[in-house]
């Protein structure tokens, strides 16, 4: 039993952690900080075969981050990521509702390197990106949010928010103003050989204030 980590352990096994990673910590170190999640994995473990990250999230997203601890589990759980076989389940809080309740986004993503710095954009020679979205409340204008991602690529929820015209709040990178980026990821489904796993992380507090001021009900 993991006792001593600093953020909530939202599933835990012999394998497998799935960590509720809080927004502003990055998964690796950086130039600019060592404080990451990376950092901390003699907290969950001190074998040699682990831990890894099996997947990634940016440093301003919050929610369910898998974590293997065992080699074999890393394996797994990674084969299941890339064939879509794991259910991913976002929330955003986003600008400009969309006048629809529900859709779906198919456009593809490619990375584009400028002299300021990369991001990505959608464009027809990118890899193939497709979230599922519904809105699941409306208010002055705002809405939240769940996006069901298909695909995994970089920023995809953010970009794909972007195309449907309803940019996250605080993804001053993708059209949305400056401040805490409003994106969480809420969920995670996923049948390994050994177990499965079946998380739901909680908004963080900036998240609810905004809910709050713009009247907007998280279920």
């Amino acid at each position: 039993m993991i006792t001593d980590f600093p953020y909530p352990i939202l599933y835990q096994s012999p394998r497998l952690v799935v960590i509720d990673k809080p927004a502003g910590l990055p998964v690796h170190p950086g130039p600019q900080t060592r404080h990451s999640v990376e950092a901390l994995f003699p907290l969950l473990s001190r074998r040699k075969d682990g831990p890894w990250l099996v997947h990634r999230l940016d440093a301003d997203t919050s929610g369910c981050l898998m974590i293997a601890l065992r080699k074999q589990a890393l394996i797994d759980a990674q084969a299941l990521f890339a064939s879509g076989q794991v259910q991913k389940t976002y929330w955003a809080v986003v600008n400009n509702a969309p006048a629809a309740d529900e859709g779906m986004i198919d456009a593809p993503i490619k990375k584009i390197t400028a002299r300021e710095g990369w991001h990505m954009a959608p464009h027809p020679d990118g890899q193939k990106a497709q979230t599922n979205w519904r809105v699941l409340s409306r208010g002055k204008g705002r809405a939240v949010l769940e996006l069901t991602l298909l695909t995994g690529r970089t920023h995809q929820a953010r970009v794909h928010c972007a195309v449907l015209g309803s940019p996250i709040i605080g993804d001053g990178r993708y059209g949305g103003n400056a401040g805490p980026l409003h994106l969480m990821s809420r969920a995670l489904d996923a049948t390994l050989p050994t177990e499965q796993v079946s998380v739901r992380a909680e908004p963080h507090d900036i998240m609810r204030r905004t809910c709050q001021d713009f009247g907007l009900l998280l279920p």
